[in-house]
């Protein structure tokens, strides 16, 4: 399995206007370098008033496809 560790501030508002939309995809880049995607609603459970902020580990399976996320 691949994983990733990314590094993530997003506010409430930013959340809302950008990231609540079905099937929208989170741009950033691992703590590696690499440029990575993923589905933003895999950060959901995450949300809070303050919004989306910490470390955090992303599985994805050999086929690219997301598997589970971890505060870190």
């Amino acid at each position: 399995m691949n994983e990733i560790i990314v590094d993530i501030r997003i506010s409430p508002d930013e959340y809302i206007k950008q990231y609540r939309i079905p099937g929208c995809m989170v741009s950033t880049h691992a703590r590696d370098g690499r440029s990575v995607r993923f589905p933003a609603d895999i950060l959901q459970p995450f949300l809070l008033h303050t919004g989306i902020a910490g470390s955090f580990k992303i599985v994805f399976d050999l086929h690219g496809k997301f598997k589970t996320i971890d505060r870190i």
